[in-house]
């Protein structure tokens, strides 16, 4: 991944933090990074801990964000949460879940499309 699309993933993924703010959710960590897997966002939302996977696509032509994420790319987003709730003494008490946002453009502005649960 060049310099540019990191730039341009990260400005994605703090806008739609944002938006999840604006949701009522709130946010606790970013882009948490173990091997086999990542976390773009780490929320809180009511008493439950949401783990959100960030999907930005131009167009729908191959299948679009919520497409993408298929049966391995769960599997390491689960292994990412897992490390994560064990590095950070989480008890197993907390609710957690995993969220998949799609976003897309739609003329100057972003469209969103959050899918609680997602899997």
């Amino acid at each position: 991944m060049n310099e540019h699309s990191r730039a341009f993933g990260t400005g994605i993924e703090t806008q739609t933090r944002r938006y999840l703010e604006q949701q009522g959710l709130i946010f606790v960590e970013s882009n948490y990074s173990v091997r086999g897997g990542e976390l773009d966002l780490v929320m809180r939302h009511g008493d439950s801990l949401v783990f959100v996977e960030v999907r930005y696509r131009k167009s729908e032509r191959f299948g679009g964000a919520l497409a993408s994420v298929d049966v391995r790319k769960q599997a390491r987003l689960r292994l990412a949460a897992a490390h994560y709730l064990q590095a950070r003494k989480i008890r197993d008490t907390l609710p957690c879940r995993f969220d998949v946002v799609a976003v897309s453009p739609r003329g100057e502005a972003l469209h969103y499309e959050w899918i609680r649960n997602a899997f």
